[in-house]
This record gives structure tokens, C-alpha cells and sequence, in this order.
């Protein structure tokens, strides 16, 4: 019979430092050595581990080295899997660290099957979301940008007192001001009003390129579906299909709401059972886009010309669940809120359920071939 030998791999920008576990509970675990991160280095590694009769089973943390020793190694033929960093079970005194420990650990962790391996994207998903999350980077900038222009004209004794900021009335009175005494001083507040212009530009930008590969995306009839929600635009459906993946992969709904963070913690022992605050595990910026949505179910259920607009080509089943989600959204917003709960438990447990309607339209969405 072919055994097995699992291999721990500590990887870094330029090193990868192996380890190995033979196969068997008492098992021989070694460290094999440190080689270079390129491509030839690990297959001779390959090589060198299939010389000796088995068939090497690898494994790596997630980090910022990406996804790139993974696909290397699947097109090789072996198993390779990312695992998740925060789900790797490490001893409460154990107080020394080093890359040889930390491969050794994964090599006997993934021997003893106590890791757990994430959805690994290929690279046309990967692409979609570095888009994505560009996006998400080029919104920040206009946040920081807009609050630095604010911050200079309160340092200043200028207020705008006529209504919210940034309407149009707002960004005339930016253009129009002139009260600065200097005019270099003049010319640091031009120059904060065009960062927040490019910034917004910038986003515009990304949110067109956004559209644009969605069409020729292989998850564009979900991205499609997804949008028959109240509150979902393309962003929202994008950013949600691109972070999250395949979400039929999820058995149920409840997986997928314990995929995104949004169910209780708990810490329950005998008769006693203790649920804290969300777990907020897995991803944030799926997480963000879904309590981003649920705000629109503070108002009551309706069907307006824009939704309708964009739905019309969707099947009926599809605008189903849609309506149903919204009927019941609606009135669940308005229920928690007149119990009293906190405006941002009310949005977790609207954007617990919203994800469940989402698993359902993407269970019914055909991709494909």
C-alpha cells in the first residue's frame, strides 16, 4: 500500500522552510530543510519526497505569499491545502517560535487531520476580487480625504451650516470659499479639495470596471440573481460573490452565516448556556456589504421603478424570493427596533438573514458549464 507522507511548509518571500511526518500515529517528524520560493526549488522538493516511495501531502498557512505555491503544486498532481491561520490549535505555554517549530507543527497537525483548509480561489476569481477589494481601498481614500478637508476648514473656524455635507449646496460653498488670508494657505485647501475629487474619481473608475467584468464573469448570472434583493446593487452582489466564491458550496444557510461572522458566540457548560456578541470570523468585507444592505429594510416593502427595472429579466422564482425577503426583512427590522434593541444588532441579525436568502438564490442560479 502507498503511504502518505504530510509536509509542513513555513513559506516566506524568499524561503520555504519544510517539515515532514511520516505516515502512521508513531510516525518519524523531521525537519527536511530550508529551499529557495521559486518554482524549481519545489520540484526538486517533489521530487526528492516521491523518491522515497510515498505520496507527499502538503500544507501552508494563508498569508500574504497568496495562492501561488498552491496552484503550483496542484498542477504537479499533489494535494496541497491552505489552511486557516486563526483555526490552527496552538498550545496555551508554548512561548518559543521559530519557522523550523512552525513547520514541524503544521506537518504534524495535518498528519493528525486537525487543520482546517480553505476555499482556495482560482485565478480568474482572484482577479475579481483584487478589483474588488481596490475598490474597497479607493473608498477609504475618499473617506481619509474628505475628513482631512473637513478637519483643515474646523481648524479654521469654517462651518457649513445650511444642511448635510457633501450635497451639492456643500460642494458649491467649497468652490466658492475664499476666506484664507494667504495664499499658500489658499493653495493647501485647493489642493485638499482635488484629493477628494480624484479619490471620488478613482472610485467611479473601479465601480465601471466593476460592471464591465462582471459580464464576462463565470458567477455573473449569481452576481445577477443576488440583485433582485432589496438593497443589493451590482457592487454589493459582486463584492459578496467575489469574497465569498462558490456559495452553493455551503450546505445549508446556517454554514454560511457561521462563514461570515454572524452568529452569536457561545461559551455554554451543563445547564448553562452563555451566547455572546457575533463571532465575526471569515470575511469582513462580505460581512460590511451584507449589514450595508440590510439598511434599506428600515423602510416598508415596495417594488419601485428601479428595482423592477433590473429584475424584470430575472426568473419569477428568483423575483420570489426577492419579494419574500423583503416582506419579511421589513418587518423584522421594525419588529427588533420596536423591542428596543440596538440599532447595530438589529442590522447583524437583518444581515444573518439576508445572507440565507442569498444561499437560496444561489442554489437556484444555474452557472455555466
Amino acid at each position: 500500500m502507498n503511504k502518505t507522507t504530510y509536509v509542513g511548509l513555513d513559506v516566506h518571500k524568499d524561503t520555504i522552510v519544510v517539515a515532514v511526518a511520516e505516515d502512521g500515529r508513531g510516525g518519524e517528524i523531521r525537519f527536511f530543510g530550508t529551499i529557495a520560493h521559486t518554482s524549481d526549488s519545489v520540484l526538486r522538493l517533489t521530487k526528492q519526497l516521491a523518491a522515497a516511495g510515498s505520496t507527499p501531502s502538503f500544507c501552508y498557512e494563508a498569508g500574504p505569499c497568496g495562492y501561488g505555491l498552491h496552484r503550483h503544486l496542484t498542477k504537479l498532481g499533489f494535494e496541497c491545502a491552505v489552511v486557516a491561520p486563526a483555526m490552527i490549535p496552538r498550545k496555551a505555554g508554548d512561548r518559543v517560535k521559530t519557522d523550523r517549530r512552525d513547520a514541524e507543527m503544521l506537518a504534524r497537525l495535518w498528519r493528525a487531520g486537525e487543520l482546517t483548509a480553505i476555499w482556495t480561489p482560482d485565478e480568474e476569481q482572484e482577479a475579481m476580487r483584487d478589483l474588488i477589494r481596490t475598490r474597497k481601498q479607493a473608498m477609504d481614500a475618499v473617506k481619509v480625504a474628505k475628513q482631512q478637508l473637513l478637519s483643515f476648514l474646523l481648524r479654521h473656524g469654517l462651518r457649513y451650516e445650511n444642511g448635510s455635507y457633501w450635497t451639492k449646496r456643500h460642494r458649491r460653498w467649497l468652490a466658492e470659499l475664499r476666506r484664507f488670508r494667504f495664499s499658500h494657505q489658499q493653495l493647501a485647501f485647493e489642493e485638499l479639495k482635488r484629493a477628494v475629487d480624484q479619490a471620488e474619481t478613482r472610485v467611479a473608475t473601479l465601480d465601471q470596471a466593476i460592471d464591465e467584468a462582471v459580464q464576462t464573469w463565470r458567477f455573473a448570472p449569481v452576481v445577477d440573481g443576488l440583485r433582485a434583493l432589496r438593497g443589493v446593487n451590482t457592487i454589493i452582489a459582486a463584492t459578496v460573490v467575489a469574497e465569498i466564491g462558490d456559495i452553493t458550496r455551503f450546505e445549508n444557510p446556517r454554514q454560511l452565516m457561521a462563514w461570515l461572522g454572524l452568529v452569536p458566540s457561545e461559551h455554554s457548560s451543563g445547564n448553562t448556556t452563555r451566547r455572546g456578541r457575533l463571532t465575526k470570523t471569515g470575511n469582513a468585507l462580505a460581512r460590511t456589504m451584507l449589514v450595508e444592505a440590510g439598511w434599506s429594510y428600515r423602510h416598508p416593502p415596495k417594488e419601485g421603478q428601479p428595482f423592477l427595472k433590473r429584475s424584470a429579466h430575472l426568473p419569477q422564482e428568483i423575483k420570489d424570493i426577492g419579494w419574500k425577503a423583503q416582506t419579511r426583512l421589513c418587518k423584522r427590522f421594525r419588529h427588533l427596533s420596536n423591542t428596543g434593541k440596538p440599532q447595530p444588532r438589529v442590522l447583524a441579525a437583518i444581515a444573518r438573514e439576508l445572507a440565507g436568502f442569498m444561499w437560496d438564490i444561489a442554489r437556484k442560479t444555474p452557472l455555466p458549464a
